[in-house]
């Protein structure tokens, strides 16, 4: 397949929107994002269903517990073939290393990222649970981090991506949530930008819920992004 930077956020409640949402697409023109709702209701098999039907899949479900207990969960993850996966910084080098050891180990090699703070956390959010300073300061220790530890790449914000991007390697990625075409509703996201500006600043892959799942046509919608996508 080639390199497509749009990740659409499978965002429903149940197997069945959400399969009839994927039989909308074609498997070329997105990957495909299953998260923690999803899958706590539908599970790995939605998974492989969703990519026997050739797309590829981010498996989104931030794994942060003890080293050994990640790695197991990422093991079973490559398992499933998914495109990607994600643990979270925040579990320390241990545990990052832990889950690159598994993935390298398995068949099939999924990239693997580590998200750094949460595109719904400013500031105020970060200083309740003991962690001062503006999100940018943590994103830069923990993509540090990441690295060092041999991941493939971290999840930031958009806003963050400038920086991380003359700090990390050439490959590193990028993946930023928080994307919301213009004149898209901002909903729970606090650190946002555009596509075309995502990808400006250095931004490898966006994910992009809502503004697709819900949109009046979906796959106009998405047709959109690629448009302004194209044109940087």
């Amino acid at each position: 397949m080639t390199e497509n930077a749009i990740i659409v956020a499978l965002d429903f409640p149940a197997a069945e929107p959400a399969l009839a949402f994927v039989e909308r697409l074609e498997p070329g023109s997105c990957r495909l994002k299953i998260g923690k709702e999803l899958f706590t209701v539908a599970g790995p098999d939605l998974v492989r269903r969703i990519v026997d039907r050739g797309f590829d899949v981010f498996l989104d479900l931030k794994y942060h517990d003890i080293p050994n207990t990640v790695a197991a969960a990422c093991r079973a993850a490559a398992g499933l073939g998914v495109w990607m996966l994600n643990v979270h910084a925040l579990g320390g080098r241990h545990m990052l290393e832990a889950a690159r050891e598994a993935v390298e180990g398995a068949g099939h090699r999924p990239r693997l990222i580590a998200v750094t703070i949460l595109t719904s956390m400013g500031p105020d959010d970060l200083a309740e649970i003991g962690l001062a300073g503006e999100p940018a300061e943590h994103v830069r220790r923990l993509a540090a981090l990441a690295e060092s530890a041999g991941l493939d790449g971290v999840v930031c914000s958009p806003r963050e991506v400038a920086m991380l991007r003359t700090e990390r390697r050439k490959d590193f990625l990028l993946v930023t949530p928080g994307i919301r075409p213009a004149g898209s509703a901002t909903g729970d996201q606090k650190r946002i930008m555009t596509p075309a500006d995502a990808l400006r600043a250095g931004s490898t892959h966006l994910v992009i819920g809502r503004p697709v799942t819900q949109a009046p046509d979906p796959v106009e919608a998405l047709a959109d992004i690629h448009e302004q996508v194209r044109k940087v």
